[in-house]
């Protein structure tokens, strides 16, 4: 028999949209950024489970582990989006965070929406990814129930590691399933049972904090300053030079060499230019300060 989710708030119709499609577009328009706005308020009041999820996952990081996130249909793409953009953004090997969805590669540009209900098919993802014990594994779930969440979960504990639930819905089975349970409550969509608008918005502000938040702890930032990103391209490139000119008071044109000289990598050129040192001698310097500009600074 199939479940008509009537409980979860998510699914719920709201009386406030049940004549958008006779509205002008401007109204329409108003009306679901008026619905939005509530969204970082629902976030608030998950702040405390975010933050102590936030810190237990780090702190297996700095052991060497890494973070996993596994999510189906809109959540699982939200997933992928943030684990894709550690590497530009925070210098990470693309191993350190991951993004695992529900049907492969080929759910992120089409629907395989039957692939949520695969609970076999998310413990075998966490099978193949050899997930231990230093590792966090983050489930995404809007409605906190996708079967293939739930296996995942469930063999990551399995396997000793940490685990996570983010869901949208209160007393969701994705919550105790979890260690740490993270609950967003948005309510009804705009659009019935559309998931990707508010509960998309509010996993993807839950997500930026908790990759953001776990580069920070481990030394991936120098202040608010992408110390350890990628310049893959010439706006990145700029914005390098621009960062280490800041942190060093040098020129641009000094930091810019200092930046080739170090292989573009911003720290390095940072520490060059401080301490006047080349190349090999930052990078000795960094590594024995751990990698923390700010301890190789002092």
């Amino acid at each position: 028999m199939i479940d008509p989710l009537p409980e979860l708030s998510t699914e719920q119709s709201d009386p406030r949209y049940s004549q958008i499609d006779r509205l002008p577009t401007a109204q329409l328009a108003r009306l679901m950024n008026q619905a939005d706005a509530a969204v970082p308020a629902a976030v608030a009041v998950a702040v405390p489970a975010i933050s102590d999820a936030i810190d237990a996952i780090s702190a297996r990081m700095a052991k060497g582990g890494r973070l996993l996130y596994v999510g189906a249909g809109t959540s699982g793409r939200l997933a992928v989006l943030d684990a894709s953009e550690c590497p530009p953004t925070f210098g990470t090997d693309p191993e350190l965070v991951v993004g695992i969805i529900a049907g492969g590669p080929d759910a992120l540009t089409r629907s395989i929406e039957g692939a949520e209900d695969d609970a076999e098919a998310g413990a075998a993802a966490l099978g193949a990814l050899e997930v231990g014990e230093l590792d966090s594994v983050v489930g995404v779930s809007a409605s906190g129930r996708a079967p293939f969440v739930l296996g995942a979960l469930a063999e990551a504990a399995r396997r000793g590691a940490l685990t996570a639930g983010l869901s949208c819905n209160e007393g969701a089975p994705l919550s105790a399933a979890a260690e740490h349970a993270i609950e967003v409550v948005v309510g009804p969509e705009v659009v019935t049972g559309s998931t990707r608008l508010k509960a998309g918005t509010a996993q993807k502000l839950v997500l930026n904090m908790i990759s953001t938040i776990s580069m920070v702890r481990l030394g991936r930032t120098y202040g608010n300053k992408m110390i350890e990103m990628s310049a893959m391209n010439s706006k990145l490139a700029g914005r390098a030079v621009r960062m280490v000119s800041d942190i060093t008071g040098a020129d641009h044109d000094a930091a810019g060499e200092a930046l080739d000289a170090a292989g573009g990598q911003a720290k390095i050129a940072v520490l060059m230019l401080k301490h006047g040192l080349d190349a090999d001698g930052a990078r000795a310097l960094l590594q024995s300060h751990g990698e923390r500009l700010s301890d190789a600074l002092s």
